[in-house]
């Protein structure tokens, strides 16, 4: 039976969210929730994602929360930025009354594995928090509203114009997902002689494996560290690796 995955990218239209430093929230939210739910669709098996919205458009909270609610989906995560933080960073909420143990053990995955792949960037875990937010209370699924660094903070802004952090926090989103919900990868499990750690400048992008002496590794977000755009073309099972000249 196929996952049923809504993504929210939060504000959006004439609602801007948080904005600073040449950023708003809205447009991060909107690239964010548009890539997982490419990389989903296009990496694994049986899920269907539902965004509450694709384009530059304004809802309210409710018709947000209705339409997830009518899909009966198996969880939903609010994609955001944060303003005000002080010392900027990464953090999650889950609704602050009646939280049942699937909405905090996927709190702790997606939670999990976003951060360990911007823990290399220098970014501060503010931690795993529960609030009064509409997108948790009144989703029937369970619900995680994530805040990804800072706009109003120079040093998370900063980091939300490097592609490799955007890659991180969408990789990490995605990964999160798919290992809560125990999807499986469209790709075709081959024996490894090795698993290897891939590092670009000392950060980590990802696992290879080493089969036969022929190296396999996290191709876009090896290319994308080194500053390089990657196009997937799912139809014709084709990766272009554009350099920046």
């Amino acid at each position: 039976m196929n996952k049923t995955v809504v993504l929210d990218a939060g504000h959006g239209g004439k609602d801007g969210g948080a904005c600073g430093n040449g950023l708003r929230e809205k447009d991060i939210a909107l690239k964010v929730a548009n890539e997982i739910a490419k990389r989903l669709k296009a990496e694994y098996e049986g899920v269907e994602c539902i965004l509450t919205r694709s384009t530059d458009v304004f809802l309210e909270l409710k018709e947000r929360t209705d339409m997830a609610n009518k899909t009966k989906a198996d969880m939903l995560v609010s994609i955001h930025c944060n303003a005000g933080g002080g010392a900027g960073g990464f953090e999650s909420f889950t609704y602050n009354g009646s939280t049942n143990a699937a909405t905090a053990a996927f709190q702790n995955v997606l939670h999990g594995e976003i951060y360990s792949r911007l823990k290399g960037f220098g970014v501060n875990d503010r931690g795993q928090k529960r609030a009064n937010l509409h997108m948790c209370r009144e989703s029937k699924m369970p619900a995680v509203l994530i805040e990804n660094l800072f706009i109003d903070v120079d040093s998370d802004a900063n980091r939300l114009k490097r592609t490799e952090v955007l890659e991180a926090i969408i990789n990490g989103h995605v990964v999160g997902i798919a290992k809560y919900l125990g999807l499986k990868t469209k790709q075709t499990e081959k024996p490894t002689d090795e698993v290897l750690n891939v590092f670009v400048d000392g950060v980590n992008v990802g696992q290879g494996d080493n089969l036969k002496g022929v190296t396999r590794g996290p191709v876009r977000a090896l290319a994308q560290a080194l500053g390089a755009q990657v196009i997937y073309d799912a139809t014709n099972k084709r990766i272009d690796v554009i350099s920046k000249k």
